[in-house]
């Protein structure tokens, strides 16, 4: 137990957490689904019903978007390649909108754990899928807010009068990661392609010999800059604002009954059927959807931090493949071509802070910069997409939003920004239970609030991520209109 405290009590989070008692934040475990609204006591007024339309900037509109079913690693996609799941997006997407590929300026695409052969994925996978040769396509990649970057890239070039139409998305697939040699191993390996003479050869085969130099070296989900992994520093973020194992038990189960109804219910509109190569039946679900029970949760170990860590295989995202696009355009273009846009892209918002201390605080920064930035409050938020890494991840953000030490030391406010209530927020389900493609999981954030907000009547929805590195992203979503 002491060893686990000394860990915990490096970040500076908790030195100030630990010794002051979080009242504001909601605690009791069985009160989660309960939680009301709270907004920033300093900011006062009703509801606004204005648009958040800017004079002189070209209104960008989400047209529709898509996503293959994203399923567990190792599962039924683990025969193929990230490309084909990529072009399986973009066909998809294409097959649902029959936008004409002249339409269409330029793709992008995130992703994460590239597969060298694949590097510009984008490209790759739009040239695979039967795109004009003369469309250009590039790849970005910010962690887990990859496709929100790509969504960002894109609003931009829409802007610009770059072009008219845009494809953006994403893609992950960790069934089949890159695995290396050690460094000592390659120079070996790199030497030897250049050595001529068997002389030259020799010395090299003989340092290739030694066993050491044959160990894999597997890709991680750790920071460089710390060496930690994402779980590890969930877990110090939990003990910093005191999230219970129950609270997150508690939230993962939420995820994965609330998935598993908007499954049934057919709400998931945005998801397409992939054909597996050599496979009977099309995939056609989410499979990574598994409520569960409180008692079967509760008796799961840590994974991260042992004995005495909380967070588990049950109220952490999992390794996931699968990939997401989506078709933006500008306001005008999409109305010339008859289209019906579900949404207008509005404000977005990236942040960073300490990849050790506050990796997963993204959203509690962002959240408040964004919607102070345009002009709204969490009152004026119908729907709410937050990225779930962990369980813990999200209840910590929204006890920090509900902080006035968090917001006088850290976000430089009078007194707390305030969290949202819990019934805005994942309402279908998130990425506990749908599952967590690095590179894809923001093209899904963002076409589900859209529908979210179409289906229930809001004007606008909230998305927000935490991503490696310490980064953060939010954006908004404003309903188009239904005249």
């Amino acid at each position: 137990m002491r060893s686990h405290l000394r860990i915990v009590t490096r970040n500076n989070l908790l030195k100030y957490f630990s010794a002051r008692c979080l009242a504001t934040a909601t605690t009791a475990a069985g009160k989660i689904a309960q939680q009301t609204p709270a907004t920033a006591p300093f900011i006062t007024g009703t509801k606004s019903k204005k648009t958040l339309e800017k004079p002189g900037v070209r209104n960008i509109v989400l047209v529709d978007g898509v996503r293959t079913p994203f399923l567990l690693s190792g599962t039924d996609y683990k025969d193929v390649m990230a490309h084909d799941l990529a072009r399986a997006a973009l066909l998809g997407l294409v097959k649902k909108t029959n936008v004409p590929f002249d339409a269409i300026g330029h793709i992008v695409m995130g992703t994460v754990i590239q597969e060298v052969k694949t590097s510009n994925i984008a490209r790759e996978a739009a040239l695979g899928a039967g795109f004009p040769l003369n469309i250009p396509a590039h790849t970005v990649t910010q962690a887990c807010i990859s496709s929100n970057q790509a969504i960002t890239s894109a609003i931009g070039l829409l802007a610009s009068g770059y072009c008219d139409g845009v494809i953006a998305g994403g893609v992950e697939f960790m069934s089949d990661v890159p695995i290396r040699f050690g460094r000592r191993m390659r120079k070996a390996m790199l030497s030897l392609n250049k050595a001529k003479t068997l002389p030259a050869k020799l010395p090299i085969f003989m340092q290739m010999a030694s066993p050491s130099n044959w160990a894999p070296e597997l890709p991680a989900v750790a920071e460089f800059s710390s060496s930690e992994t994402m779980g590890h520093s969930a877990d110090r973020l939990c003990a910093a604002f005191q999230v219970s194992r129950l609270e997150q038990d508690e939230y993962a189960l939420r995820s994965h009954t609330l998935a598993k109804k908007a499954t049934d219910d057919k709400l998931l509109d945005d998801l397409l059927t992939f054909k597996v190569p050599n496979k009977p039946t099309p995939v056609s679900r989410d499979n990574g959807i598994r409520p569960s029970s409180l008692e079967v949760m509760s008796g799961l170990k840590p994974a991260f931090i042992k004995p005495h860590g909380t967070i588990t295989a049950a109220n952490a995202s999992f390794l996931t493949d699968g990939a997401s696009a989506c078709l933006l355009m500008t306001e005008a273009k999409a109305l010339e071509l008859g289209f019906k846009p579900k949404a207008f892209l509005r404000d977005f918002i990236y942040v960073a802070q300490d990849p050790k201390d506050q990796l997963l605080l993204g959203p509690a920064y962002s959240i408040p910069k964004l919607l102070s930035k345009a002009g709204l409050t969490l009152k004026d938020i119908d729907a709410i997409e937050l990225h779930e890494a962990f369980a813990g991840q999200v209840l910590a953000n929204l006890k920090a939003l509900d902080s006035d030490f968090f917001a006088k030391n850290y976000m430089g406010l009078p007194q707390k920004y305030g969290a949202p209530s819990l019934d805005k927020i994942n309402t279908w389900g998130g990425s506990l239970s749908i599952g967590h493609p690095f590179g894809a999981t923001g093209v899904r954030l963002v076409t589900t609030a859209a529908n979210r907000l179409i289906k229930d009547g809001g004007q606008y929805g909230l998305v927000a991520a935490c991503a490696a590195g310490g980064l953060g992203h939010s954006i908004i979503v404003e309903r188009y209109p239904s005249k």
